[in-house]
């Protein structure tokens, strides 16, 4: 990558809108950069003075009422809803209010259940968890606690650290090998995170006990990332990675073919 190349990233990367491989390569650059790196650090001041400032202008109150005062009056719902009942049910005052009433239930029914269907369920929660601590662990670089490619140093390195010990497999023969692992916390709890590559992906594997997923694989795809979960021997299993889902769904075969350590 050239200064050309790196300039034309910079504002991707600090507003976090590039695919990981070419964040991965322009904070290579920066690495080996020192001119690159003065000017990625004046865009950083900058954006963090402008996120500081305060850039809005209170309007003038007189324009606050004329504007006011040019809108047209609107009454509120329930009488605009009532007229139009009572024009359908000839006019009369309380000619209109049994149905009046059972509409505002209907209404306030609805925007009950539509309240309700707009929580997040606790599955797309912690699916956006994964994403988002996936996304953190690679802009911090804390995507490894504990550097190897040997899953002898790697799955002692949990020992006392968690209340359960954490399979870890070595799959550098098809393709996916290891390269360490971490500590975290999802789902309300500390977890075990085996970091694996395929070429320049990384492919962040969270483990935990719990049987709460089927033994199938499921595969999801959010904000660029491929993410499946699936459960085993006791072990509840999120994979994700901004590689291809044939690239996971490989990563996954073999893992699951092969006996834990």
């Amino acid at each position: 990558m050239d200064h050309k190349q790196a300039f034309e990233l910079l504002p991707g990367y600090l507003d976090q809108e590039l695919s990981l491989s070419e964040a991965l390569e322009f904070e290579r650059h920066l690495a080996d950069c020192e001119q690159c790196r003065q000017v990625y650090a004046q865009h950083r001041l900058v954006s963090a003075q402008l996120r500081q400032a305060d850039l809005r202008v209170a309007a003038p109150q007189a324009l606050v009422k004329r504007i006011k005062a040019a809108l047209p009056a609107r009454r509120p719902l329930w009488q605009r809803l009532g007229e139009r009942f009572g024009q359908w049910r000839g006019g009369g005052s309380l000619a209109w209010a049994p149905a009046g009433a059972m509409l505002m239930s209907v209404v306030a029914l609805t925007w009950s259940v539509g309240l309700y269907l707009s929580v997040p369920s606790s599955e797309t929660r912690l699916t956006q968890e994964l994403v988002d601590n996936h996304i953190r662990s690679l802009q911090v670089n804390h995507l490894s606690d504990v550097i190897s490619t040997d899953r002898h140093t790697v799955k002692p390195w949990f020992d006392g650290k968690l209340d359960f010990a954490p399979p870890v497999v070595d799959l550098v023969q098809q393709g996916y090998p290891l390269v360490g692992g971490r500590l975290d916390y999802l789902n309300g709890r500390a977890v075990a995170v085996m970091v694996y590559r395929y070429k320049l992906h990384p492919i962040n594997l969270y483990v935990w006990p719990g049987n709460d997923a089927g033994a199938t694989p499921r595969l999801y795809a959010q904000q660029g990332y491929h993410l499946a979960h699936w459960s085993a021997a006791g072990m509840n299993y999120w994979a994700i990675t901004d590689a291809g889902e044939a690239e996971l769904n490989g990563f996954i075969t073999d893992l699951r073919a092969h006996p834990a350590s």
